[in-house]
């Protein structure tokens, strides 16, 4: 029996690969709508990602200070050194006039105390012994004043009229309270038997002590 021709071809398999559904292509669009998108070179993502210019790039701590700031560190360093350097200075050349001062005040002391016990006149005896007793202290205070009164009944009853003369005067030592001064006197001496002696030189070691604001004498010894 004869095979009736077949008057429409079957469709190849190549076309209906090619045939896309509406389904697909609904699924294909979906899943390019999801992905994120790639951003293209130089877009303004890519400049977004740039470091920030070197203007407005903060300090770190560790970076070395510019030329400017480390002269002026430099030059408060110098300043400091300096005005510690003149502090120091001036405080020992203050402390040397204080103390160059007090040994001229023991100096001074010293001397008018031996003028003071050599320069007796029995017209004013009492005063002159007041004035001893005004510029002692201590030890010898006390023991001048005891002897004073027989002392000036003494110089009253001769009329002695003695005048001391400082000839010599230096520290033998010092410290901030006391001082040793080796003083050499000239005494003339005339009394109403004898109006006129022979001068006689006195060395003494005059003791100065301070007391408060003051320095007075706190001993006398008679040096051969």
């Amino acid at each position: 029996m004869p095979i009736p021709a077949l008057t429409n071809p079957p469709t190849s398999i190549s076309e209906d690969a090619d045939t896309t559904s509406p389904d697909s292509e609904d699924i294909t669009d979906a899943e390019s709508s999801d992905a994120a998108p790639v951003p293209e070179m130089g877009s303004d993502a890519s400049d977004s990602a740039d470091p920030p210019d070197d203007g407005h790039r903060r300090r770190r701590p560790w970076q070395r200070p510019t030329p400017p700031r480390l002269g002026l560190l430099i030059g408060l360093i110098m300043v400091a050194a300096l005005a510690a350097l003149i502090g120091l200075l001036g405080f020992r050349a203050y402390h040397a006039h204080q103390a160059a001062q007090l040994r001229a005040l023991y100096l001074q002391v010293g001397r008018q105390g031996a003028v003071n016990l050599t320069t007796i006149d029995w017209h004013h005896a009492d005063d002159d012994v007041q004035r001893i007793l005004s510029s002692a202290t201590g030890s010898f205070y006390d023991d001048f004043s005891q002897r004073s009164a027989p002392f000036v009944e003494v110089v009253k009853k001769v009329q002695s009229v003695s005048t001391g003369t400082v000839t010599v005067a230096g520290l033998e030592s010092s410290t901030d309270n006391d001082a040793q001064v080796l003083v050499a006197v000239n005494v003339e001496t005339t009394t109403s038997d004898a109006p006129q002696q022979t001068p006689r030189a006195w060395r003494m070691r005059v003791s100065v002590q301070k007391v408060g604001n003051d320095v007075k004498v706190s001993n006398v010894e008679f040096v051969p």
